[in-house]
């Protein structure tokens, strides 16, 4: 008689145990990354959390407040901008008003956008920019 109920209390454990733990795995947190010390930053190419792209022919710049405008938008550079004309290393004295333009940008809290990174002039060869076009 002992063996009935010794048989029916391990199955009944197994059986919560089996149906316990989905909602436990549910419950627990995940841990956040934590930033791995020599972890190289994207580059220009690479997707960054919170970067939105922007294009089009370059409106004005403005050396002394370091900011440039696309169409309506002003954007400002920091020290951080990475910037780059024909795939090398650029300068804001580099820039050509009217020249087509790329890049990306942060907006800030208090409302700023703050460019990340910026290419001035056409995408230089082999730079793909998404979506290629197969020729048939």
């Amino acid at each position: 008689m002992t063996k009935p109920i010794l048989k029916l209390v391990v199955l009944s454990l197994l059986v919560g145990a089996i149906a316990g733990a989905p909602t436990q795995a549910l419950g627990q947190e995940k841990k956040k990354d934590k930033p791995v010390a020599g972890k190289k930053e994207p580059s220009m190419g690479e997707k960054k959390e919170g970067v939105i792209p922007f294009h089009g022919k370059l409106a004005s710049v403005d050396k002394s407040a370091k900011t440039i405008t696309v169409g309506e938008r002003t954007f400002q550079i920091t020290a951080d901008t990475k910037i780059m004309k024909a795939g090398k290393p650029a300068t804001l004295d580099d820039c050509v008003v009217g020249e087509e333009i790329g890049g990306r940008y942060k907006k800030t809290e208090d409302g700023k956008l703050v460019v990340v990174g910026v290419r001035f002039g056409p995408k230089p060869e082999g730079e793909s920019g998404g979506k290629k076009k197969q020729e048939e």
